[in-house]
């Protein structure tokens, strides 16, 4: 009777163990995805701040001020 008990016992946790692997949602690609997405965010806001830069014309100005202080010490 132990015996039976026992062999009940184990078939029901091997069917509640696959009834758990079926009812968690397959994640693969989950950080592939989010990878992607964050690259895309970066990419954006990267667009974002030269075309800015661009428009306001501080890349000139920063230009103009780093060959100005690197000719200033080297003459």
């Amino acid at each position: 009777m132990l015996v039976l008990s026992v062999r009940l016992y184990l078939a029901v946790l091997g069917l509640l163990e696959g009834v758990r692997e079926r009812a968690q949602p397959d994640q693969r690609g989950q950080a592939s995805a989010e990878y992607a997405l964050v690259l895309l965010g970066a990419a954006a806001v990267a667009l974002l701040v030269v075309a800015w830069a661009t428009k306001t014309d501080l890349i000139e100005k920063l230009l103009d001020k780093v060959v100005k202080t690197v000719t200033g010490k080297v003459s």
